[in-house]
Parts: structure tokens; sequence; C-alpha cells
């Protein structure tokens, strides 16, 4: 799977709330801290875990499945299992209609529900990191000494 960079920048652009899937309450877990860097930007972040229903993270109170979610969601991030996907791809089609982005993390992967998503009209990434790639298109990662291969006029 290869997305352009306009691609991926143009996603981050337009979202405003997303669904972490998955999020845990554990600071050293990367659902947390993705989940909480993602808080610290311009995102809004719903998070779902049925096991963390009801307790507070980044401000937002944990709901236990998307169908609970109250309002737009413009993506979905998932931090489970590639074999989870399809049920949870199956819930945010059917309560989520504002939804324009399902994004797999990191080792997560699924072509068939990735499909039935793109036939949509829903954007897929699979496979990457939001926060990894926000820091990467936005400039973040050159303070760091990384080599983006992003070219920019900003210092």
């Amino acid at each position: 799977m290869t997305y352009t960079d306009r691609f991926l920048k143009d996603i981050l652009t337009r979202t405003k709330r997303i669904a972490i899937v998955g999020v845990s309450d554990n600071p050293v877990r990367a659902s947390y801290f993705v989940a909480r860097y993602l808080s610290l930007r311009k995102f809004e972040i719903v998070p779902v875990n049925p096991m963390l229903a009801g307790q507070t993270l980044f401000g937002q109170t944990v709901v236990g499945s998307l169908a609970q979610i109250e309002g737009p969601v413009d993506m979905v991030d998932i931090f489970r299992r590639s074999e989870a996907v399809p049920e949870i791809v199956e819930d945010a089609l059917a309560h989520l209609p504002d939804l324009r982005t399902v994004w797999m993390q990191i080792g997560v992967e699924h072509a068939e529900a990735a499909a039935i998503c793109e036939a949509r009209g829903i954007d897929v990434v699979q496979n990457r990191c939001p926060k990894i790639e926000y820091q990467r298109l936005f400039g973040e990662l050159r303070m760091g000494g990384f080599a983006t291969g992003v070219i920019s006029s900003k210092l």
C-alpha cells in the first residue's frame, strides 16, 4: 500500500474528530500516546474501548462501541488486530454516517474491509500511524533531525 503525501495530508487536514478504537489508559501503549498526541493538536478524540467505558481520557468520556458515539466522526483509527477490522468497519458504516476515513494502525491491514469502505467512497489507510504521518507531513519530525522527504521553505 502506497499513499501519496497529498492524500495523507488532505485526510489529516480535513479531519476534526477521530474515534480511536482500542484506546488504552496505559501511557506506555501506542494507542494511548497516539491519542494523546492527536488530542494535543487540532483533533477531538473519541476514545472507544468497552473495558474502559465511562472513564475519562483526554478530557473525553470513553465509550464502549462506535454505536454509542454522539455526533459526527470524520475518522476511525483502529488499534486492534487485523482480524477485528471487518466487525469494526461494519459498526462504523452502520453508525457513523459522516465517516470519511478508516485508518488502520501500523501492523493492521484488511483488504476486504478496505474494499468495502472504498466502494462507499470512504478513504482507507492501512499499516500507517496518523501521529507519525502528521509529524512527518507538518514539519515536526524535521525538528528532531529526521529526513522526512517533504521539502518546505519553513525554518
